[in-house]
């Protein structure tokens, strides 16, 4: 069964930096794929970056400032975000489904996937 776990939210400064990985088994990129969402309270999930082997995706909003990568040997994709913004404050979820999705509309689509994490918070303030 594939399960997703992620960790290293927490609280940063504006124009900060946080690493959060997600730890997957029970699958492989060769075959799936796995995105990062996050939903801030009252706000509809929104999707960040969703990556396979050999595709990387992002949300405009998040271009430029947040990298999306994976250690195959560690099971684990990690999203590096620089610059963080105010905006950028909610939980970050990271989701997987199969098959993957291909065509670059659905990449970002929480419909498109049935399994997910529990979540890490990400909190940008001063």
């Amino acid at each position: 069964e594939e399960q997703l776990v992620e960790s290293g939210g927490g609280l940063v400064q504006p124009g900060g930096s946080l690493r959060l990985s997600c730890e997957y088994s029970g699958f492989t990129l060769d075959y799936y794929s796995i995105a990062w969402f996050r939903q801030a309270p009252g706000k509809e999930r929104e999707g960040v970056a969703y990556i396979t082997d050999d595709i990387q995706y992002y949300a405009d909003s998040v271009k430029d400032r947040f990298a999306i990568s994976s250690d195959n040997a560690k099971s684990t994709v990690y999203l590096q975000m620089n610059s963080l913004k105010p905006d950028d404050t909610g939980v970050y979820f990271c989701a997987t489904g199969f098959p993957p999705p291909l065509d670059p509309r659905d990449f970002l689509r929480a419909s498109v996937y049935d399994r997910w994490g529990q979540g890490t918070q990400v909190t940008v303030s001063s």
